[in-house]
């Protein structure tokens, strides 16, 4: 079960590397006009990230989920870091339709707005290493 667990720490790491910077990029291509050679630079290298990180964050669940049947589904931690995993997914899959929407040009949202959604991920991960070390409930 240690190498299990380890796996899942080392994809989770992964997998956050991905949604720390994704949207770092997305703050970058909101403030470059379209059609220059700088966007679709920042579009390439987004689009390569986000399918680079999307099996890491399969790879993360697939094994958490082989860890939580290993170890059983019990307190109230497990329960809080499950809605926070879930979060995390949704955040990632807005990211693809955002991705989506800047190739597209249909993003509006200036780079202000993305410099604070960047930031969701960071809070998410240190509610969850708080949770899973303090198994506070």
């Amino acid at each position: 079960m240690l190498e299990l667990k380890a796996l899942h720490i080392s994809l989770v790491i992964a997998w956050f590397a991905g949604l720390f910077y994704l949207p770092r990029i997305f703050v970058n291509l909101a403030m470059v006009e379209p059609g220059t050679p700088e966007r679709e630079r920042l579009l390439l290298m987004a689009g390569k990230l986000y399918r680079f990180m999307t099996p890491l964050g399969v790879l993360a669940l697939a094994f958490g989920t082989w860890l939580w049947l290993g170890y059983g589904f019990a307190g109230g931690w497990l329960h809080a870091k499950l809605a926070l995993v879930v979060v995390l997914v949704a955040y990632h899959l807005y990211c693809g339709r955002l991705l989506a929407g800047f190739r597209a040009g249909r993003v509006t949202r200036g780079h202000v707005w993305f410099r604070w959604f960047n930031e969701m991920p960071v809070l998410v991960m240190f509610a969850v290493v708080f949770l899973v070390v303090l198994k506070p409930f």
